[in-house]
């Protein structure tokens, strides 16, 4: 080997190293831009800056097995249409809409000034008349001390039998007038009692602890307990329910009658607040049918009395299994909105609120109940779903979750 061939081994090939540099670069490129795209796709769906409005739901457990599904209305076993007993004119009214009143509290009073007047006469017929009974006795107490000394005037020979019979007769006529003038006294009585009542009944009270749901009258109105026709008599002050005795009644077909019993459990839902499920139970199937509808009524009462039921809301109920027709069968899944559930095909999926995010889950739907359905796998008891999610709703977006209506 020759002197010049170590530094032969020591040249760099300059080609060689220039074209292995350029891929090198080539690919680091190429990992920046996929890292980019990956970056701003994850930020487009993740964290994007506007997040969508959804209602939510939450999705509770089945439960127990429906034998009926039936709809009907809550009622108020104890409703008054407040009336005066007498007629008159309205003089305050002291009632509005939605305001809480006590028994015997004063709703609203009449023009008083008749019966306060009647009331004022009576009271003067009175004392005059006890004026007069006092009269008379101080006349028949003289008038037995005067027979006491004919008497004894007629017993020494002093006195002559006509005046002594002439003071038994005094007396007597005395006596009977006090006994006239007593009766007098109590027909007195009698007649104040009655004004009396006249004047209460200027004022009207409530009835029973309730709220105001509607005032029918106002000040210078003419009521009147009697419709005196016209138009121009109004025959209610108001009207007041006691919320403590509402209920529901539902219409039932009578071919399904034999699934109803007394005590059964029962499960409402408001129309207004579908995700609000009522606990309830039978009070008793009305004994009769209305064969235009061939319908059995049937009163539910409400376990859980709570503000936001009110009269004649829309309500769908669920007949349970009763536990004395055997075990109770629960049915497997919870229950969620029919509107939560979104089909692609073959396949039923619904999006679950995670934090401020949502994820996509693919379920197994069963049966509907109502507006609700069973969901038999995919959800758990308690998780929140999107009620009615938007087309452009996808798993991971960011929302903004509010409970649905």
């Amino acid at each position: 080997m020759s002197a010049q061939d170590p530094l032969k081994e020591l040249h760099i090939d300059r080609a060689d190293r220039e074209g292995g540099g350029g891929r090198g670069l080539w690919l680091v490129l190429l990992l920046l831009v996929v890292g980019a795209l990956g970056g701003g796709t994850y930020y487009a769906v993740s964290d994007s800056p506007t997040p969508v409005d959804v209602a939510v739901a939450q999705a509770p457990d089945a439960g127990p097995t429906a034998v009926l599904d039936a709809t009907g209305y809550v009622i108020a076993r104890r409703q008054a249409t407040v009336s005066s007993k007498i007629s008159g004119k309205l003089a305050e009214v002291l009632i509005e809409e939605g305001v809480e009143v006590e028994a015997d509290q004063v709703l609203a009073r009449l023009d008083d000034t008749d019966a306060k007047a009647q009331l004022d006469l009576a009271r003067a017929r009175l004392a005059a008349a006890q004026a007069r009974l006092a009269e008379i006795q101080v006349q028949l107490e003289q008038g037995r001390r005067g027979l006491k000394r004919q008497t004894e005037l007629r017993s020494r020979q002093l006195a002559s039998e006509e005046a002594l019979e002439t003071a038994e007769t005094q007396v007597e006529t005395l006596a009977a007038q006090l006994e006239a003038q007593r009766s007098q006294v109590r027909v007195s009585e009698a007649e104040v009692q009655v004004a009396q009542v006249a004047y209460d009944n200027t004022v009207v009270r409530a009835p029973f602890a309730g709220i105001i749901v509607a005032k029918a009258a106002q000040p210078g109105e003419i009521v009147s307990p009697m419709s005196a026709g016209g138009g121009f008599t109004r025959t209610g002050i108001g009207t007041i329910v006691d919320m403590d005795s509402l209920e529901i009644e539902v219409d039932v077909n009578e071919a399904f009658i034999n699934r109803v019993s007394p005590d059964q459990p029962v499960q409402a839902v408001l129309d207004a607040y579908p995700d609000w499920t009522i606990p309830a139970s039978v009070i008793a199937i009305i004994p009769t049918a209305d064969r235009s509808k061939a319908t059995v009524r049937v009163r539910i009462r409400i376990d859980a009395k709570d503000p936001r039921l009110i009269p004649e809301m829309g309500v769908r109920v669920s007949f349970m299994q009763d536990v004395e027709d055997g075990p109770v069968q629960a049915s497997e899944g919870v229950l969620v909105p029919a509107s939560a559930i979104r089909e692609h095909g073959e396949e039923r999926i619904v999006f679950v609120l995670d934090g401020d995010h949502v994820r996509e889950r693919q379920v197994v739907a069963g049966s509907e109940l109502g507006d609700r359905r069973l969901v038999e796998h995919g959800l758990s008891a308690g998780e929140r779903v999107v009620r009615d999610p938007p087309l452009e709703l996808t798993d991971g977006m960011r929302v903004s979750p509010r409970d649905g209506v």
